[in-house]
């Protein structure tokens, strides 16, 4: 799974809390109705570029996404403290890659491609799109931008 995503990919959240107004409201509402604290919005639907993949771990740092916060203290050498905010890592299976025409989350598949350099023959794998003709994505075109 993680040979999909790469650095600097452009990828959208398509798993976890809702980011949606209305839908958040409704959520919301319900979970008062029901004696409970209203929940903060999430991550789904947003998209960032890929800083780091961890491919061990199954995860990824996606800027932008999945943000935590952190209490500094001053440091002794004059380091300022403060409240810091940075990106944790997400778990791959949450993300999907983009395709950059469309601007809509694609699944990938390979393609192996042979090609010659110097005299040599090599195949080479390639990311495309899978499915989504629907959604007018076309299926086989190059994900690579």
């Amino acid at each position: 799974m993680a040979a999909k995503i790469k650095k600097g990919d452009l990828v959208e959240v398509v798993r976890g809390r809702t980011s949606d107004p209305k839908k958040m409201q409704a959520r919301n509402d319900r979970r008062e109705a029901e004696g409970f604290e209203p929940l903060a919005p999430g991550d789904k639907g947003k998209q960032g570029r890929v800083i780091k993949v961890f491919p061990s771990e199954g995860t990824v740092l996606v800027e932008g996404v999945n943000l935590k916060t952190r209490h500094v203290r001053p440091g002794a050498s004059g380091d300022q403290g403060g409240i810091i905010s940075s990106e944790a890592p997400i778990s791959i299976a949450k993300i999907a890659l983009v395709d950059p025409s469309t601007g809509k989350p694609v699944r990938v598949g390979f393609r192996e491609d042979v090609i010659e350099r110097d005299g040599k023959k090599k195949t080479v794998r390639v990311r495309v799109a899978r499915g989504g003709s629907r959604r007018g994505i076309t299926p086989g075109k190059e994900l690579d931008a």
